[in-house]
């Protein structure tokens, strides 16, 4: 085989570092931390300060794959993390604050983590949980000394760690597939099991986000992370806005609050954003609450849990903002798939376009998708065939973190878990996790797609669909829904409409309204909780 004639070039995080250092400089970051309203420095002081933290690291007689962990909302520092941990050959490890402590006690231990850089805020969680890790030989609070808090518990200051250091401190160089970072699912079933990406998966991965078919990123954009860089690496946006040198603006703890998020919108100028249907709620919340518009806020992305109608409606009619769902996993870095709309379909009726713009869409360029059959056959691509939705490409996990076991088949791909189905222009559906399928009478009822609809109503903010026990039937569906505005639709209202959208026996026998619903630590809608509170509910059909 005749073999190219060119470089041998390491796809690593220290190259992403050294572009946008020495192109894009100049380039801004705004973030709002617990001891700064607002903060802003450039690329270039970012990361000269991820070579001082580099150069600590180094002190601390770490070895190579080593785990530092930080627990730490968006903002500038925990960038710097990013950097300074992974260009320096070891694996940051991003946990997630919203857990149990159960669970994080779990994953620091399983991740045998010998250093946790800490948010400020989040310190009282590690005072509590302290004793419980025997691994971390070192805390590092992520402040200066004005606010390091009062502790009888052995800690350092952020800053004063990095002061004096140099800031061209010489990173180590290493192959592109040595491990960069650490990510623990959010254990829904089992305990939390840990994804370990490498730098090559990480860098390909992120140069398929700044790609035109996904988040279509450019220096004239200034990009806000609200997903959380505490799981799946933000999506991987700080890596991707770098590669693309884009301003960013991290919303710190404030990632919740839609004043806040509207007032940086406004105040930097963002144009493109990603988080969770919830974030996107709260914002537009307040912008019909207090009558303010977001005029350079472009596009969004929504992932974690199907994208209501009513969201991309009021965005879209309201503000002139492109809203593009998509679709992935801890497992796929996350990106597997982005709605960007296909021309051929711009001349549909508004219904059908509705249905395909709230797909999660088109497989990034680098992964696969595969909808298998009960007999494990390929199912058609009809859109309607459904069957256990399987994905392989470059930054799919082929196995969890200290697990010898394969979690891919012979053909390759990885099971997601999602029941799906692949259309004749190749958009993904999922139509529920297998898990939460509901089985009446022997056939199958898409609870994702029964929400989809119900949130289509302008009078429901938010639903989940469960099946509980009917005798005749094994499972009937039940609706829990947030009321918008207190506009209560009752079960014949509900389910006139939501016939118009989906099969008459889908329909559902009973609907229960509650202030809020339940969501997992990542934004997603926890249906376990939800199986457990109404698993005596009495259906009116039964």
């Amino acid at each position: 085989m005749l073999t190219g004639n060119m470089m041998d070039f390491q796809l690593t995080i220290n190259s992403v570092m050294r572009h946008g250092r020495s192109i894009y400089g100049k380039q801004e970051i705004i973030s709002v931390t617990a001891d700064q309203p607002l903060h802003s420095y450039t690329y270039e002081q970012a990361f000269a300060r991820a070579s001082q933290l580099g150069s600590a690291l180094a002190e601390m007689g770490l070895s190579p794959g080593d785990r530092v962990a930080t627990l730490a909302w968006n903002d500038y520092r925990h960038l710097e993390a990013y950097y300074g941990i992974s260009c320096s050959g070891l694996v940051c490890h991003t946990i997630n604050p919203r857990l149990f402590p159960e669970q994080l006690i779990y994953i620091v231990n399983h991740a045998e983590d010998k250093v946790l850089m800490v948010d400020l805020l989040l310190f009282p969680l590690v005072e509590k949980l302290r004793d419980k890790m025997p691994s971390v030989q070192r805390i590092i609070i992520m402040t200066d000394e004005a606010h390091m808090p009062s502790t009888e518990l052995e800690v350092e200051c952020y800053e004063t760690l990095l002061a004096g250091r140099p800031t061209d401190f010489e990173f180590p160089e290493f192959d592109e597939n040595t491990a960069s970072s650490l990510c623990y699912t959010s254990g829904t079933t089992g305990d939390p099991k840990g994804v370990l990406y490498s730098h090559r998966s990480t860098v390909l991965h992120s140069m398929a986000c700044t790609s035109s078919s996904t988040f279509a990123l450019n220096i004239r954009d200034t990009v806000m992370p609200i997903v959380p860089m505490f799981h799946v690496n933000a999506w991987s946006l700080p890596y991707a806005t770098v590669m693309a040198g884009c301003k960013i603006v991290f919303p710190g703890p404030k990632m919740g609050d839609g004043a806040v998020l509207t007032q940086l919108v406004n105040q930097c100028k963002v144009s493109v954003a990603a988080g969770v249907p919830t974030i996107w709620l709260a914002m537009l919340n307040h912008l019909r609450e207090h009558n303010e518009t977001v005029p350079s806020l472009k596009r969004i992305c929504v992932g974690g849990a199907a994208t209501p109608q009513t969201i991309m409606d009021e965005f879209e009619q309201q503000h002139g903002v492109s809203v593009h769902p998509a679709w992935g996993m801890t497992e796929t870095s996350p990106l597997g798939t982005f709605n960007m709309l296909r021309p051929e379909l711009d001349d549909l009726p508004a219904e059908q376009l509705n249905n395909y713009k709230l797909k999660p869409g088109l497989p990034a360029y680098g992964v696969e998708l595969r909808v298998a059959g009960p007999a494990g056959n390929e199912q058609p691509r009809d859109g309607e065939s459904f069957g256990n939705l399987g994905i392989r490409g470059p930054w799919v996990a082929s196995q969890y973190f200290r697990s010898d076991k394969s979690i891919i088949d012979e053909q390759g791909f990885m099971d997601t878990g999602d029941i799906a189905t692949i259309d004749q222009y190749g958009y993904m559906q999922i139509t529920d996790r297998a898990k939460d399928v509901i089985k009446s009478g022997g056939e199958w009822i898409s609870s994702i797609d029964l929400e989809n609809a119900a949130t289509s109503h302008p009078d429901i903010a938010e639903a989940a669909v469960i099946g509980v026990p009917h005798p005749k039937w094994d499972e009937r569906p039940l609706l829990v829904a947030v009321a918008a505005a207190n506009k209560k639709l009752s079960l014949a209202e509900l389910n006139t409409y939501l016939g118009e959208h989906v099969a008459k026996w889908w329909l559902p026998d009973d609907v229960v309204y509650v202030d809020e619903l339940p969501h997992a630590a990542t934004g997603k809608l926890d249906k376990k909780v939800l199986r457990e509170q109404f698993k005596n509910h009495q259906l009116p059909t039964a």
